[in-house]
């Protein structure tokens, strides 16, 4: 068994359209029912490679030639005053789920946000009760930072979501010259 990660491409969409077939998998997500394999190639497509000067990255776990997460940080809005910022969205194949295909994504994502992309901070919201994605998160150093009451449709409820964030665990430093 091999996972590794790498930017996710075009012939990554069926798999991808497959997982996200999946209600465990969507369900979680804010992700709608009936995503086509057309739909995710388009999607992968503008993500790649990103606009320029833009810090997104989106990462495709791919346990033994097969495409089993997808996790991404992804601008927060245009705002210049805002571009240390990025969302967080990961999933994991039902499958996949337990064989720390999360774990790897998320160490993926991190490493590049805190040595290479200039991300201070990390935003997700995750549904309340998904115990497992919340774990991964603190594991990750996200902090609860509120509940965002009935804010997402889930299976034709309207559900609280909790509004979690990371802070790079150290500020960025500026060096002086010469020093």
């Amino acid at each position: 068994m091999k996972l590794t990660l790498r930017r996710v491409k075009p012939a990554d969409a069926a798999a991808i359209a497959e997982q996200f077939s999946d209600p465990d998998v969507f369900g979680g997500t804010l992700q709608l029912p009936f995503a086509s394999e057309e739909m995710w190639t388009q999607r992968i497509a503008g993500m790649n490679p990103p606009a320029a000067g833009s810090s997104e990255l989106v990462l495709a776990a791919v346990l033994d030639d097969q495409v089993v997460g997808l996790a991404g940080l992804h601008p927060v809005g245009p705002a210049v005053r805002r571009r240390h910022v990025m969302s967080l969205g990961i999933t994991v194949a039902k499958a996949a789920q337990g064989q720390g295909v999360g774990q790897a994504l998320m160490a993926g994502l991190l490493d590049y946000a805190d040595n290479w992309a200039q991300i201070l901070r990390i935003e997700l919201t995750v549904y309340h009760d998904n115990a497992k994605a919340i774990r991964l998160y603190e594991r990750h150093g996200f902090e609860l930072e509120g509940r965002l009451r009935a804010d997402a449709l889930r299976n034709g409820v309207y559900e609280d979501v909790l509004m979690m964030a990371r802070l790079h665990p150290r500020q960025p430093m500026v060096r002086a010259a010469g020093a």
